[in-house]
């Protein structure tokens, strides 16, 4: 062999080795990028908070449309964010959509999910967590699902948000006087209501949790 033909496989020995650098290089970067990537996937998923807001909007089933069946629900963390925002199929024929409160229509459920999997998705969402809402009892009715006292906070039952005799107030209302923000001028929107009464329990919250402390204790 001649030192020409020497050096000419030296350099195309380089030349490959070089060659099996770079593309380890660029390999490792490709997954360096797939896995920030996916790491900034998971930062942009809403947290789930310890303390969440929920809302349903009904529907009416039966004759003359008088009992209510869910047909939306909405979720939202301590921050606002939405968990939940689905709507759901109800498992009684419709005969009254509400749309001038309800904002549903039959073009909102051609696509909407099976209640009982919805319901399945609030339950382990609400297990053990507090949750905030306006007249909770009519949103728990319409999930078919119970929720502890003690991790209910609801803004249509906690005594300073009442009018006399313990009548409650409109989360409208509420909204309005205590936030001076504007909600259900039209149509309602469940995750703007979550947050109303969210917003509501959090202006109120340190007297709220001692009233919650106390019945605790007797």
């Amino acid at each position: 062999v001649t030192v020409s033909e020497k050096k000419f496989e030296e350099k195309s020995i380089q030349k490959s080795q070089q060659i099996t650098i770079q593309k380890q290089q660029e390999n490792s970067q490709k997954k360096t990028n797939q896995e920030e990537t996916k790491g900034n996937d998971k930062q942009k998923l809403p947290q789930l908070t310890k303390v969440i807001a929920l809302d349903c909007e009904m529907v009416g089933v039966g004759p003359d449309g008088e009992e209510s069946a869910l047909a939306r629900v909405a979720i939202i963390n301590s921050f606002g964010d939405v968990l939940i925002d689905k709507y759901v199929k109800p498992r009684e024929p419709i005969t009254d959509y509400r749309t001038k409160f309800s904002g549903i229509t039959p073009e909102c459920l051609v696509n909407a999910e099976e209640f009982e999997t919805v319901q399945k998705d609030v339950a382990k969402i609400l297990t053990g967590r507090i949750v905030v809402g306006h007249d909770l009892e009519n949103d728990f009715r319409a999930l078919l699902l119970k929720h502890p006292f003690s991790l209910t906070r609801d803004t249509a039952k906690f005594r300073p948000l009442q009018r006399a005799r313990g009548r409650p107030h409109s989360l409208r209302y509420l909204s309005s006087k205590l936030l001076s923000i504007s909600i259900q001028t039209g149509q309602h929107e469940p995750v703007e209501d979550a947050r109303a009464a969210l917003f509501l329990y959090k202006k109120l919250k340190k007297d709220w949790e001692a009233h919650i402390n106390k019945k605790r204790l007797y």
